[in-house]
């Protein structure tokens, strides 16, 4: 978790050179070759204008839509998609079908808006399509080696059937680096610094690098990582004042910051410097919870990643997950009486993808009533994002991203992790 090491492309990458060479090292090409012939048997594509990329002309009828937003529940109804943007939604009485637009026949299945999963790690064009495929047609990076990430929401632009739609992070601000010292040229002097990245200078600098290369949100840690055993989760690495250089550079440019982090005194010293979402938090305290809850401060726990952790065949691992999770249970359960605003995410990495319905069930055994679970990983992610008018719903001017499931997620969000169809900007996958 945060993050599997991958090994650096073999050319030399450069700002102009991100695109291609992070397409190669995700291995974009193939997986486009391999989809053309699938993809030109599917719905009329529509080439928009702007960053939208290419959507289908797709009708979905039939089905059961509930609304996230609202909890309202339409049944037989029709969803209406024109160049990957919904045209309508609603009751089939009250929603015209346009002649001659391909129909996904929904009968005997709900229909929800694609999940949004606001914290992953999509180093390959394999990762990112097989998001897809379990239900993620939006998501966050939690950061890359090598600015993969940014080549993946380039291809989500071209061909958003193989990837969600993507909020880049980038690189990790953290003191070492490491081998992601070459990620960019202007990264390799920091190799010589003792203490690593840790000086306002050097923190700036990644921040920067990150900004140039197109970074929507910057990722930092406050503690050290969970899933090594070698480490210790609680052990801070950053104070508050190195927390507020971070947060202060993103924010000249515009952007948020993302947080790893364990320990209260650490979870309370990045949500003081001004951080987006808090990500993981086990042992955030109700000092700080409500400090999230005046600033409007977001909470990834990332459930998925603990409760894995209780599996690992590493004893000090599978002992910090037992440990962890009932405590991060019940911490995100005290967040949810609080009202602070909670986003799902299942903090996946090398190589395996879990299911972002995976994430939603987990709130739900926290405490989260069905809906406010489901909202987590629709309308409350996607507006930690700053998609809340692209994703999270099915309505008109939303992107054109559906789930097809077998069951009321209402009555077992369980549903939520095997979807029976995934139509991504109005093209089945």
């Amino acid at each position: 978790m945060c993050v599997e090491n991958t090994p650096p492309p073999a050319a030399r990458l450069t700002r102009r050179g991100i695109l291609a060479g992070a397409a190669a090292l995700a291995g974009t090409a193939a997986v486009l070759s391999a989809a053309a012939p699938a993809a030109s048997a599917g719905p009329r594509r529509t080439e928009s204008t702007g960053n939208r990329g290419v959507g289908g002309d797709l009708v979905i009828e039939g089905g059961t839509l509930l609304d996230p937003a609202t909890g309202e529940v339409t049944e037989d109804a029709v969803v209406v998609i024109v160049g990957g943007v919904v045209r309508a939604a609603g009751a089939r009485g009250r929603t015209g079908v346009p002649e001659g637009t391909e129909v996904l026949d929904a009968h005997g299945k709900w229909v929800l808006p694609g999940l949004v999963e606001a914290h992953i790690h999509l180093n390959t064009a394999a990762e990112a399509r097989d998001a897809v495929r379990k239900g993620a047609t939006t998501a966050r990076s939690g950061s890359t080696n090598f600015y993969q990430d940014i080549a993946v929401r380039e291809l989500a632009r071209q061909a958003p059937e193989l990837a969600p739609r993507l909020r880049a992070a980038g690189i990790f601000v953290t003191p070492d680096l490491g081998d992601t010292v070459l990620a960019d040229p202007d990264l390799t002097p920091l190799a010589r610094l003792k203490d690593g990245v840790r000086s306002p200078e050097a923190l700036r600098r990644v921040v920067e690098v990150n900004l140039a290369r197109g970074a929507d949100v910057i990722k930092t840690r406050v503690n050290e990582r969970a899933g090594l055993p070698e480490q210790d989760p609680l052990a801070q690495v950053y104070d508050r004042e190195q927390l507020s250089a971070v947060v202060a550079a993103a924010r000249r440019g515009g952007k948020g910051v993302l947080c790893h982090s364990y320990s209260e005194k650490g979870c309370h010293d990045a949500v003081t410097a001004g951080v987006r979402s808090l990500e993981h938090g086990a042992f955030v305290g109700e000092h700080t919870l409500r400090e999230m809850r005046r600033r409007g401060t977001y909470f990834t726990p990332t459930l998925t990643a603990i409760a894995g952790l209780a599996e690992s065949d590493d004893p000090v691992l599978a002992e910090r997950g037992r440990t962890y999770l009932p405590v991060l249970k019940r911490a995100v359960r005290a967040a949810h009486e609080l009202g602070v605003p909670l986003a799902a995410g299942t903090d996946s990495s090398g190589g395996t993808v879990d299911p972002i319905g995976g994430e939603v069930e987990l709130m739900r055994a926290a405490g989260l009533p069905a809906l406010d679970a489901i909202r987590t990983a629709t309308t409350g992610a996607a507006r930690l994002l700053g998609l809340q008018n692209t994703s999270g719903r099915i309505a008109r001017g939303f992107a054109g991203d559906a789930i097809l499931l077998d069951g009321d997620p209402l009555a077992d969000v369980s549903v939520l992790k095997k979807p029976v169809r995934v139509v991504r900007a109005g093209i089945p996958v």
